[in-house]
């Protein structure tokens, strides 16, 4: 029987487990690995080259839509399914353009998640019926479907990650020492941010990367949910 590979990321270690455990029923699927958050998870896809990953979308370090895409360029065979309890227009727009393969909740995951992971394995795309639904409203007609470009689509792979840094409130000190760069070339990536985005403030900068879908917002945190 042919083993369908699967990395598990979020930063819910409790939502981790939950997910292992309900693939681990499965006879035909494995789970070859975990991530606490986005760029371990990118890295461990880039090692592990498993069929199908799963991404939260707000995590620490490196959010789920943008390690969507460090996956893609890494690994054009690996398909990705965002497990998310974000049902809004904005994440759902933002993880099309990402290039994920598959949109389902998280309430609905002991359910369907076995047998997304094996529709993605065959080829198919996976999303939540509530998901679905929305998805003609993105598609285009000139020359197939075309989503909204984004100004963060101007941003390189650091300088985004420099501003979810940013945003999640290090200073340029932490962001350094979580990239493994020098403090000058974190100062360098953020002008580049503020330039390119036209925001000069770390407000103004933290507001984009909300409203972008790269950082939770205050009503979607796990205290505001309590």
């Amino acid at each position: 029987m042919k083993q369908t590979t699967v990395l598990i990321v979020d930063d819910h270690r409790m939502m981790r487990d939950a997910l292992v455990m309900i693939l681990e029923r499965e006879n035909d699927i494995t789970v070859v690995g975990q991530a606490s958050d986005g760029r371990e998870g990118a890295e461990k896809a880039a090692k592990l080259k498993p069929d199908v990953v799963t991404l939260d979308v707000a995590m620490p370090n490196l959010n789920g839509l943008d390690a969507a895409r460090h996956i893609r360029r890494q690994s054009a065979s690996t398909r990705i399914l965002i497990i998310t309890s974000y049902e809004d227009d904005l994440y759902i727009q933002h993880a099309l353009e990402s290039g994920v393969d598959g949109y389902i909740t998280k309430h609905s995951a002991a359910e369907t998640l076995a047998k997304a992971v094996r529709e993605l394995a065959k080829g198919g795309k996976v999303y939540s019926p509530n998901v679905k639904k929305r998805i003609p409203q993105y598609e285009k007609t000139d020359g197939g479907r075309k989503l909204l470009r984004r100004k963060s689509d101007t941003l390189t792979g650091r300088e985004t990650e420099v501003l979810q840094l940013i945003a999640e409130g290090n200073a340029n000190k932490q962001s350094a020492d979580k990239l493994g760069i020098s403090i000058k070339t974190v100062e360098k990536h953020r002008q580049a941010v503020m330039n390119k985005l036209h925001i000069h403030d770390t407000a103004g900068l933290t507001r984009y990367a909300i409203s972008a879908g790269m950082v939770e917002s205050p009503a979607h945190s796990p205290m505001a949910r309590a």
